[in-house]
């Protein structure tokens, strides 16, 4: 294998983009995913905006390219928010950004330099809580997407779906935790059947199937390598509930009744399925096996990136700059005997088959809204 080791840049959420090159470089990794959230989003948790989207014009993307290729770095954007569901004032305001997002890599040269869009899909819980809720959910999803897939497909972008239940997402006081439509390999295959365009595909992180007590490995042997683009490289470390069990999530119940009986109950909204976020190679053991998973996704012929999302509470949860750089450099060595070739360095990415971006985009175009692409609630 030679895949590429990238950086997703959510971690960095304090640092500009210029900045944010150069800890990529001092990490040793060949591109970077640009966290591109909106600035007036409900999210605070694991986001950053490191493109201007809203004075992001050719001359912009022209000078964003010259700046990767100085760096000799590959890149991607994405924002991550609820997009058929929530409020939906907010809703709205999800969908049009992330048609913002579409329209800039179109001018980054999208497919044609390997720059997508990453986001979530989000979930309907209006609908969710009704008979066949689960369907109606697929049902708003073909409504919301179908014309966003075709105007990244008219413009030439994929669009990538990242596979995170979003299980903190809401409050605790509710009984599910599951807030992503796109999490379970079900719905994705579903997702494509009622959009067949190549335009869309996804990023899996095996993290958020290791506490649902799956093998990683199974799910990539079970999906449809054509969708596969982006891997995250994201570790998870279960530790068991024998009170509340594997299957469902820790429930919110009074506190001197859970305290007077023994039992324990969730210390925060993510706090519900009895795990830690880790880093692979990172402050001890989790619960996975990466060469296994290496390996099924080479026999897979998957040549993506590897990104490491820095979730880890031993890295980014400290807040500390050092200790999240510890993590990236700690991770990308982990990495490296099972994705780069021996050399007299040691294990090295072989830079062969780097290619600088180019600018494909010959004219500027409009941003767009749902509502200018037909769509009505």
């Amino acid at each position: 294998m030679n895949n590429p080791i990238w950086i997703m840049t959510s971690a960095f959420d304090q640092l500009n983009l210029d900045q944010v090159i150069a800890k990529a470089q001092e990490a040793g990794v060949q591109g970077l995913d640009l966290c591109v959230f909106r600035r007036d989003g409900t999210r605070d948790d694991f986001v950053a905006t490191h493109l201007d989207y809203e004075s992001f014009g050719l001359e912009e993307a022209k000078r964003l390219l010259e700046k990767f290729n100085k760096a000799r770095l590959q890149l991607s954007v994405g924002a991550f928010e609820n997009l058929i569901g929530g409020d939906p004032e907010q809703r709205v305001k999800n969908q049009n950004h992330l048609l913002r997002l579409i329209r800039m890599v179109h001018l980054l040269g999208g497919d044609a330099n390997g720059v997508k869009v990453g986001t979530f899909v989000g979930y309907n819980h209006e609908l969710g809580n009704q008979e066949q809720g689960f369907q109606k959910n697929l049902e708003a999803y073909a409504r919301v997407f179908t014309p966003i897939i075709k105007y990244a497909e008219d413009l030439g972008v994929t669009v990538l779906y990242e596979n995170c239940p979003m299980e903190g997402w809401r409050s605790a006081s509710y009984t599910s935790t599951f807030n992503n439509l796109t999490g379970v390999l079900a719905a994705r295959k579903l997702m494509y059947e009622l959009i067949p365009s190549k335009a869309h595909g996804e990023i899996y992180d095996p993290s958020h199937d290791v506490w649902q007590h799956l093998n990683p490995s199974e799910v990539i042997r079970h999906t449809d390598m054509a969708r596969l683009h982006r891997i995250h490289v994201k570790a998870t470390r279960n530790k068991g509930n024998v009170y509340w069990g594997n299957m469902y999530p820790m429930q919110l119940v009074d506190a001197d009744l859970a305290r007077r009986a023994g039992v324990p109950t969730c210390k925060n909204d993510w706090d519900r399925h009895n795990y830690e976020a880790m880093l692979p190679g990172f402050g001890g053991s989790d619960s996975m096996d990466w060469r296994a998973f290496v390996n099924t996704l080479e026999e897979r012929d998957f040549t993506g990136p590897f990104e490491i999302e820095n979730e880890a509470a031993l890295s980014k949860g400290t807040g500390n700059m050092g200790a999240i750089m510890q993590g990236f450099k700690a991770t990308t060595l982990n990495l490296a005997p099972m994705l780069w070739e021996l050399s007299e360095d040691g294990y090295q990415y072989n830079p062969k088959g780097y290619r600088e971006l180019q600018v494909t985009a010959s004219k500027d175009i409009p941003v767009v809204t749902m509502k200018e692409l037909g769509f009505r609630e």
